[in-house]
């Protein structure tokens, strides 16, 4: 690793069919979530040169499954330790297969967490799940924000969220993909209310109320596979960005992720 940097990390896989993401400082190694199988997430960290062996704990957001589908058996076979707050506790349980009780660990909403050399920071959000909380990683005056599966952003999460080095920010769907689509109404309507989704636009506006000098990378994230392209939530983001007044391309770049492959590591 990057002795000058913070942090390395890399988005293992991001959309509606699984989630998880790999952050590594000097002293831990970190998966967010583990939405896919054991096998894949261990086929997508040896694309980065990493293996399963190497991590040190999981830390869960919330208990859909494309985001704990792999969180029983890697804990299991690699005896890593899982960080959930105590409601997602309750409903991840049934779902993961027996894990032994040393290690669930406990994180709740609202704190901040010392991991070795790393402050987490949890925060809420506005989701369908038992008790839906993502992350903010602090080390060394930098930090790296998750923030996808929320169907709004208050403006207290807006300012808690700002200024990051770079940003995990959900564009899920195409508002006109999704209302000519074929999914039923009232899936619909889930995905664009306030427990939701963001749209790419909506996505877009929370990324220009909390990007600042400091901010060097968005990936886009969580997109759908029926609902939006590639190519849209990033035109979408870039064309937003540019109206409000930012350099795109200069002061930062815009990257994409995908669900089957995983983004190059890369330092903050």
């Amino acid at each position: 690793m990057d002795q000058t940097a913070a942090f390395q990390i890399s988005v293992l896989a991001s959309g509606s069919s699984g989630n998880s993401l790999y952050i590594e400082s000097e002293k831990k190694k970190i998966l967010v979530d583990a939405g896919l199988s054991g096998k894949k997430i261990t086929s997508l960290l040896q694309e980065i040169g990493k293996t399963p062996e190497e991590l040190d704990a999981i830390f869960v957001t919330h208990e859909h499954r494309d985001h704990i589908h792999g969180v029983g058996v890697l804990a299991r076979k690699y005896k890593l330790d899982i960080y959930a707050n105590e409601k997602t506790w309750q409903a991840m349980d049934p779902l993961i297969g027996i894990v032994p009780t040393e290690q669930k660990c406990h994180f709740e909403m609202g704190k901040v967490l010392t991991f070795g050399d790393i402050d987490i920071e949890s925060f809420g959000v506005s989701h369908d799940a038992a008790a839906p909380q993502f992350y903010r990683f602090h080390k060394a005056n930098r930090s790296f924000v998750i923030l996808t599966d929320t169907g709004y952003c208050s403006d207290y999460l807006r300012g808690l969220l700002k200024g990051a080095d770079a940003y995990l920010m959900e564009s899920n769907h195409d508002l006109e993909m999704l209302r000519m689509g074929a999914y039923p109404w009232n899936l619909k309507q889930r995905i664009l209310g306030d427990y939701g989704h963001l749209s790419n636009e909506d996505g877009a506006l929370v990324a220009a109320d909390v990007l600042t000098d400091q901010t060097k990378r968005i990936y886009l994230g969580h997109l759908s596979r029926e609902n939006n392209m590639k190519e849209l939530a990033h035109l979408t983001m870039e064309g937003i960005l540019r109206e409000q007044g930012f350099a795109v391309g200069q002061a930062f770049e815009i990257y994409d992720t995908d669900p089957n492959q995983a983004s190059e590591l890369f330092s903050i």
